[in-house]
């Protein structure tokens, strides 16, 4: 019996002390049932210090599962491998075991379930010999979802993965090797279906962390790239458009700091210029209407900008035209 320390409670008597200690005692007794019952010990893996003892019972069960399997039944085997993984990890097959639940359950079309056993295995088995297939395999899953090619049923109905979900499949294949050329690609494509859906905010912040992440990857000049045009597009739907143009300069800019001798680089280069020359008609522009407007102390302001910019050309011609004009 648990000696609980009760109150004193003066002038009570012994016999009711004792009664007050039984029902104590049961209430405590009848908790540690309630959350026994939680789990099931079939949910429960074996700890770490039970596993000499519980090597065999893993080892017998992964033979069980082999027969099935050997046997071609598939679901059975799914099961039982299931549960050599989950109930013991530190058995010498557990490794194998999770393996080919997620090969199983890929091989019957069921693509989720087989991301998911094989992410159980990334997660739990990396020093097996098996993990760079099992990285791979997840990685092309991911990239057939982005593809549109896997499916999802709801009242029996196929249809292709939601963006968030086919992102969230491919954020997991990054996390498990961040440093990896999958991870890269995985996230360039996490990239590329925003942009596709117009989402620009969330494609920027996508390409932005494949180039911090994964700088001296195949795919961060292209990513870096593609910021700048996504901003310059932004731009031309009016979306904040001094601000887009300046910061898609300097996406550009800092794409050939970074990678000088990339393949888009003579691009980069003309569409710098070619948003200088918006730039520097923007401000013609503002100083003509502040001119028409009366407001010609202003005007001067934006059509000296101009001249001290740019040292030749129509627009600067055109700017210094005005300037004398004006008694400049």
């Amino acid at each position: 019996m648990i000696d609980l320390e009760l109150p004193q409670i003066h002038g009570l008597p012994m016999l009711r002390l004792m009664i007050y200690r039984l029902i104590a005692c049961a209430l405590l007794s009848f908790s540690a049932v309630l959350f026994s019952s939680c789990s099931t010990d079939s949910e429960l893996p074996i700890l770490a210090g039970e596993s000499q003892a519980s090597a065999g019972k893993g080892e017998a069960l992964y033979q069980k599962a082999k027969q099935a399997d050997d046997a071609g039944k598939s679901p059975k085997a799914i099961k039982i491998y299931s549960e050599v993984a989950t109930r013991y990890p530190y058995a010498p097959s557990a490794a194998k075991a999770r393996f080919r639940q997620a090969q199983l359950l890929e091989e019957r079309g069921e693509t989720i379930k087989a991301f998911e056993a094989y992410d159980q295995f990334l997660s739990r088995f990396q020093a097996s010999d098996l993990y760079t297939t099992a990285l791979n395999r997840q990685a092309s899953m991911a990239q057939s979802a982005a593809n549109g090619d896997v499916k999802s049923s709801i009242l029996g109905i196929k249809t292709k993965l939601s963006l968030e979900k086919t992102v969230g499949l491919l954020s997991k294949v990054r996390d498990n090797a961040p440093k990896s050329a999958a991870a890269a690609k995985a996230q360039f494509t996490i990239g590329e279906l925003n942009e596709a859906k117009k989402m620009s905010k969330e494609a920027i912040i996508a390409y932005r962390q494949l180039v911090r992440d994964q700088p001296l990857s195949s795919l961060a000049p292209e990513a870096l790239f593609r910021i700048g045009l996504i901003l310059t597009a932004d731009a031309d739907r009016g979306n904040q458009n001094q601000a887009n143009l300046d910061l898609a300069k300097e996406a550009f800019n800092d794409y050939l700091i970074q990678y000088p001798n990339h393949s888009r680089n003579a691009e980069a280069r003309k569409r710098i210029a070619d948003l200088s020359d918006r730039d520097l008609q923007r401000s013609y522009d503002i100083a003509a209407f502040y001119q028409k407007t009366g407001r010609v102390e202003s005007a001067k302001v934006y059509y000296r900008d101009i001249l001290s910019r740019v040292k030749s050309g129509t627009l600067h011609d055109k700017a210094s035209a005005q300037l004398k004009q004006l008694g400049q």
